[in-house]
């Protein structure tokens, strides 16, 4: 059965393929949903197979590219026969922890090791003393999704949201949350925020975004726990999903294909050019910003100026997901079947991403990715 999501931004390759070369415990994915119109066409770069080495891998991490891992594994399998990989949706959090603890082969997470928490260091201790490299393999928006009787239509600047997010805004008629929306007061309810109770690099991006744009009003740091100090937490993205669905006055932040997924209202941003809608388009033109920050073939993301930008147009709240690997240390068996199932990963897997809801690698990064790859040793 193919998992369809909705972590389509179909004008990534034209728009984000530039600027990407010039520079949480969850174990269900959304049931289904009709793919995004208008996804680019998968690259046509094809890479050489060495099929082989360790029979099964394993692999851990972020929920959100449970779909997308779900093709990779089929892609791998066909070209590979007899290879097989099982990947488990544990959370970024679980993702990096199983991976720096040898439990894992490749770790999933929506945030790069952070070097500040000694996640680096200890991916590099487990290589062996070589460096662990990030490689981002799926792009994808993040909603913000509420359940508010009476209201079709939410905006929320950044200043607001952290002000929600951080109990600092208690009610929906609060006047700044009115002032964003053009001076129509929204019912007079209690806000419960609903935020990721397990690690999660969902959670990490959702702060970063805030701290990026709206340096004044979000203090709480970032981080794959949540730092806001109100709400209620939730397990996993379909946690998060059916506790906002449960119960009026919610809002949370939650990977758009869950938010589709669940039929749930999201809000408008307004980064200082009018309110934007988060559409396929939207999330693209926002990361046409997003710039590569790692050295060599750490391909880690810094996604910070684009959560900043006040570009027209733009939905600047995405996420990268990345596959976690040694660049060096792994037994030869295992080294050689790593390499295989990425090497599918970025090229016949691609096909299928798109009809899944997912944004097929552009080529020039796609390029970057397989030569990463090749030098994994």
């Amino acid at each position: 059965m193919k998992i369809k999501r909705h972590f389509a931004v179909v004008g990534f390759i034209a728009a984000g393929a530039l600027a990407l070369t010039a520079c949480g415990s969850d174990t269900n994915t959304p049931a289904g949903g009709s793919s995004s119109t208008g996804a680019a066409a998968a690259p046509t770069q094809t890479a050489s197979v060495d099929c082989g080495g360790k029979k099964s891998l394993v692999a851990e991490g972020s929920s959100a590219q449970k779909g997308a891992m779900d093709l990779f594994i089929q892609a791998y399998g066909a070209k590979c026969s007899g290879q097989q990989l099982a990947y488990t949706p544990s959370g970024s959090g679980n993702g990096v922890k199983q991976f720096n603890g040898g439990v894992s082969d490749i770790g999933g997470s929506d945030s790069p090791l952070n070097k500040d928490k000694g996640e680096v260091d200890a991916a590099a201790k487990r290589c062996k003393d070589n460096p662990a490299w990030n490689l981002p393999m799926v792009f994808g928006p993040v909603a913000i999704s509420y359940k508010l009787e009476g209201a079709d239509s939410v905006t929320l600047t950044p200043d607001v949201t952290a002000k929600i997010f951080s109990g600092a805004i208690k009610t929906w008629d609060d006047a700044a949350i009115t002032t964003a929306n053009g001076g129509k007061a929204l019912p007079s309810k209690p806000i419960t925020v609903v935020y990721r109770g397990d690690e999660s690099g969902t959670t990490d991006n959702f702060q970063t975004y805030l701290g990026a744009a709206a340096p004044s009003s979000w203090t709480k740091g970032a981080g794959k726990k949540f730092a806001g100090g109100v709400g209620q937490g939730a397990q996993g993205s379909a946690g998060v999903a059916d506790a906002i669905n449960a119960a009026d006055g919610t809002i949370g932040y939650i990977e758009w294909s869950f938010a589709q997924d669940k039929k749930l209202k999201m809000a408008k941003l307004d980064s200082g050019a009018g309110a934007v809608e988060l559409t396929a388009d939207s999330a693209a033109t926002a990361i046409k910003n997003a710039k590569v920050s790692g050295e060599g073939n750490d391909l880690r993301l810094d996604l910070k100026a684009l959560y900043a930008s006040k570009e027209a147009g733009a939905y600047p709240l995405v996420l990268a997901t990345y596959e976690i690997v040694c660049s060096k240390g792994y037994d030869a068996d295992t080294t050689k079947a790593v390499k295989a199932f990425l090497t599918v990963a970025a090229t016949d897997a691609q096909a299928q991403l798109a009809d899944a809801g997912y944004v097929p690698l552009p080529s020039e990064f796609q390029g970057k990715i397989l030569t990463a790859v090749k030098a994994i040793a």
